[in-house]
């Protein structure tokens, strides 16, 4: 064979183990196995089982059109499922990926071959400083050979790095022996038999192995990585969510317990239904520890919150409700009203001799859900309004939990005229239940 076929096999072999990499990083469960330091034998049996199907298949693929070298991957394919899934995995890929081989092609030292060296990934595996080093070593031993000396104090895992690729040429090294040895049907190589070739083209045999195991290793370690990120931004969201929860529940409780106070001298009687209705406020709140809820659980949280206003403003306050039935059953954010009608209250309408009104209402438009507080009191500057986003508890937060939640996906506005009243609108996109229990 001329060495410019060979070379073109190498680029097609290194190209076959990419495109394989890509397509198995896409299935949902080889994703889970991907993201898993520690597995049960179940979960390596599972590994074992979609790595041997999926470079099982190129061997059979070789058996069938001998012209389709490059497809072949039983070697690389028992080293890195012993990488990534330790001895078990190993043996079993090993054992697996040689089986066409071993009935189609009458090769009958592939088995005892892949078996061994998927053994041998499990052992490298098992030696690794850190778990993580399995998936960091890197290709180009140039490399790992300057950081065992420059990087003294890592020298442990430079030198595990120089021995994942040591063992890599070990392994092309075995098999080449074996091919000799046992020609010609022990097993398959590309330099069968007893051929020679010159010493660029060994050279590129033993690379092109060594980056079809690194290849695919690189391409998983790089999905391992995002899905590390998404989960601790996950986290992140999660307590920056119960950071802004514990700061508004204490804010909406002090408030409450302040008109409370208020009416125990003068008002006893209401002073106690309003206890009573504080009790069912804070039934709620420790009962419902989800970052969403069904709008017409929010709206029913509100009435119970106005009810202890209206007994402190009498009939100088008065509250409408405007709700279309088809978002009631939709998800929003918990105690997402609250504060903003909190807010039209203190700052808007407690002020005002006369009082006035609160309104809420809701609609559903292009897959949207739209919420509208307002309120006729006594309105926000323009200097103050330019910066309602930076004050107080109730609009920052409201605000920032939207942020954290949807993103870019939302929308919040404010619009006010001293003298005339102020209007605060939120945008959300529809949300299934599906949505609430995965938060």
């Amino acid at each position: 064979m001329l060495a410019e076929q060979y070379l073109l096999i190498l680029m097609v072999k290194v190209a076959v183990a990419a495109a394989l990499a890509s397509i198995l990083s896409r299935s949902a469960a080889f994703q889970r196995m991907l993201v898993r330091d520690e597995r049960t034998l179940l979960q390596r049996l599972q590994l074992a089982l979609i790595l041997s199907l999926s470079y099982g298949a190129g061997v059979v693929t070789r058996c069938l059109v001998p012209e389709y070298q490059a497809v072949d991957l039983g070697l690389e394919g028992s080293i890195v499922a012993g990488l990534i899934g330790g001895y078990f995995c190993g043996l079993l890929s090993g054992v697996l990926i040689s089986l066409p081989a071993f009935f189609i092609g009458g090769e009958w030292m592939s088995m005892p071959l892949f078996a061994g060296i998927g053994v041998l990934g499990g052992l490298m595996r098992d030696i690794a400083p850190d778990k993580e080093d399995v998936w960091r070593f890197s290709p180009f031993f140039d490399l790992s050979l300057w950081q065992l000396f420059r990087r003294r104090q890592e020298w442990r895992r430079s030198a595990f790095r120089v021995a994942c690729v040591l063992m890599i040429i070990f392994a092309e090294l075995l098999r080449v022996g074996v091919a000799r040895l046992f020609n010609p049907r022990g097993v398959f190589t590309l330099v069968p038999g007893g051929s020679r070739v010159s010493f660029l083209t060994g050279a590129a045999i033993f690379l092109s192995t060594i980056f079809a195991v690194t290849t695919p290793l690189k391409i998983w370690n790089n999905f391992r990585n995002e899905k590390k990120l998404e989960a601790q931004q996950r986290r992140l969201n999660e307590a920056r969510l119960a950071a802004l929860t514990s700061q508004i529940n204490p804010h909406f409780l002090f408030n409450t317990l302040n008109t409370v106070s208020s009416l125990i001298r003068t008002r006893p009687e209401e002073a106690r239904r309003m206890v009573y209705k504080l009790s069912s406020i804070l039934r709620r709140l420790l009962r419902n520890t989800e970052n969403f809820t069904p709008l017409r659980d929010e709206i029913a949280f509100i009435e119970n919150y106005m009810a202890i206003e209206l007994v402190r403003f009498g009939d100088k306050l008065r509250f409408v409700k405007e709700m279309e039935e088809a978002t009631l059953d939709r998800l929003v954010p918990s105690m997402l009203l609250q504060p903003l009608i909190e807010n039209s209250i203190r700052h808007g309408l407690s002020s005002k001799v006369e009082g006035g009104t609160v309104r809420v209402s809701s609609r559903l438009e292009n897959g949207r859900i739209h919420l509208l507080v307002e309120d006729d009191g006594v309105g926000i500057s323009e200097a103050r309004l330019s910066r309602l986003f930076e004050l107080g508890i109730g609009i920052s937060n409201v605000n920032e939990r939207l942020k954290v939640l949807f993103g870019d996906g939302y929308r919040m506005w404010i619009d006010s005229k001293p003298g005339e009243g102020t209007r605060t609108g939120i945008e959300i996109p529809e949300l299934q239940a599906t949505v609430a229990a995965a938060s």
